[in-house]
């Protein structure tokens, strides 16, 4: 099955939010007046957009419809597609991990499909002929550095672990030593995600960054934080706490097949600027691809 008609299958329950519901309001309304930009931006806000996001897309349709003298209600379905495509940018966003060595950073809480993601990378990357190595430097719990060799056996790629309550700075520090002897081309890290202690957090993150920067200066990094689509507006408050604890170049957004809450891709864009790089649609190895704005839109209005 084609990536896009993947994504087309796993938006069907966003689409049923967003879509569909456009498509009841644009039906029911013989003329374009500001009772209907009303109930459009109603049907926004309740699908995980936020407000302040469902407003900017109005305002800016209601200009559209004004500046191109639109009169069919039918036709705004087209200007809100502009819109959302204005919004998340045009362009696919790629991993930035060339030229090699790379290292990539992973970050989120407990459950959201942290370690998950983290196998899925590796398996695309090694995919493409990349060597690819795993620093399981999330010590806080015995099980995510289980969970993590699971993936690293199934993918085929090497791990580099300690004990549970171990150092991650120590993980992350024996990790790129390896990676540098082996010639890796990618060290993806995996660390702990516990907001509820945001100021150990913030030490921890730190103290893996300056590892990294020290030991391996030249190298491309990403910072990728991972959130669950799943949750909604919780993930965007997530994003917003975690962008104040370290600089994330990139958002990956889990389950998407399994909510009605696709629209948060748009709004954790918009609120917070913060790029979303890959999503996940399923449950397969192959099942986290690059966020690409127009195929995704163009899949929630299909």
């Amino acid at each position: 099955m084609g990536f896009f008609r993947k994504l087309k299958e796993g938006l069907a329950k966003t689409r049923k939010g967003i879509t569909e519901r456009i498509d009841q309001v644009l039906v029911s309304f013989g003329k374009v007046d500001e009772e209907l930009f009303e109930e459009l931006e109603e049907v926004l806000v309740t699908a995980d957009l936020g407000v302040d996001t469902a407003i900017r897309i109005i305002d800016d349709t209601r200009s559209k419809v004004k500046e191109r003298k639109i009169t069919d209600p039918l036709e705004i379905k087209e200007l809100i597609k502009e819109s959302l495509v204005g919004i998340l940018g045009e362009e696919t966003q790629e991993l930035d991990i060339e030229p090699s060595p790379a290292v990539i950073m992973v970050i989120g809480v407990n459950g959201v499909g942290k370690t998950t993601s983290i196998g899925k990378i590796a398996y695309t990357l090694k995919k493409q002929g990349k060597k690819v190595m795993l620093a399981a430097a999330d010590t806080f719990r015995a099980a995510a550095i289980d969970q993590l060799e699971v993936w690293a056996n199934r993918v085929g790629v090497e791990l580099i672990r300690q004990q549970e309550g171990s150092d991650p700075a120590a993980v992350v520090y024996d990790a790129i030593q390896a990676a540098k002897a082996r010639k890796a081309d990618v060290l993806i890290c995996d660390t702990a995600g516990r907001l509820h202690t945001k100021k150990n957090l913030m030490e921890e993150l730190r103290k893996v960054s300056r590892i990294i920067d020290r030991e391996m200066p030249d190298a491309k990094r990403e910072n990728l934080l991972v959130l669950d689509a799943t949750t909604g507006q919780n993930a965007v408050s997530q994003a917003r706490t975690f962008s104040e604890v370290t600089d994330i170049s990139g958002i990956v957004l889990t389950k998407l097949d399994g909510t009605a809450k696709g629209g948060i891709i748009i709004a954790i864009k918009a609120d917070l600027g913060l790029p979303v790089k890959l999503i996940g649609v399923g449950e397969q190895i192959d099942d986290l691809q690059p966020f690409n704005a127009k195929d995704f839109v163009e899949a929630l209005f299909s």
